[in-house]
């Protein structure tokens, strides 16, 4: 008879568009494959180009669209997928959702400063906000409304996204989400912080 598969669980970074989310997802997804977890990641834009191809990023459109991705990483993890959500779902209501429908749930705020992301703006999007070609940027022409109490915070713009990533897994050790891996001489392997 098979073995019951374990349920997975699901991680929602968020942040400011440009504040590091997807380089913290990549770093995650290497360390956790490193421990043998492989994950699936929905990254927002990849989804959005599936579900909305001529996204307005209208609230309709925003609640649909996260309501989407949400019920896509609770699939995921009721069927033993890790999932890591690289998403800024800008409203608190998005977020909370999610964490309503999976069980196994740990959302991490990637906190940087709003300078500091239009600095970098790989996108393009908050030039595109300030011209007004591109409506609703989260923390322009849209709010962004920060999680109350993340179960992890990181500095987009001070932390080593490696480090983000160990702190992140260490908050998936404490809450039972993922076993402790020990070092070779039985010790557990923790992070400098």
């Amino acid at each position: 008879m098979p073995r019951e598969r374990e349920p997975g669980f699901a991680v929602w970074l968020t942040g400011l568009p440009a504040s590091g989310k997807s380089t913290i997802a990549r770093e995650l997804a290497a360390e956790l494959a490193s421990r043998g977890v492989r994950v699936h990641v929905l990254e927002s834009d990849a989804v959005r180009r599936e579900i909305t191809p001529k996204a307005t990023y209208g609230e309709a459109e925003r609640d649909m669209f996260y309501a989407t991705l949400a019920y896509l990483a609770r699939i995921l993890a009721e069927h033993g997928i890790p999932v890591l959500v690289d998403a800024t779902a800008n409203r608190r209501a998005y977020r909370d959702r999610a964490r309503s429908e999976i069980p196994r749930f740990l959302e991490v705020h990637v906190r940087c400063p709003l300078p500091v992301c239009r600095a970098r703006d790989p996108k393009g999007i908050y030039r595109r906000g300030a011209e007004g070609t591109a409506p609703n940027v989260p923390g322009l022409s849209a709010p962004y409304e920060p999680p109350l109490r993340p179960e992890v915070t990181v500095d987009g713009d001070r932390d080593a996204p490696v480090e983000s990533a160990r702190r992140i897994v260490e908050a998936l050790e404490g809450k039972g989400f993922l076993a402790p891996v020990t070092g070779r001489r039985g010790r557990r392997r923790t992070s400098r912080r």
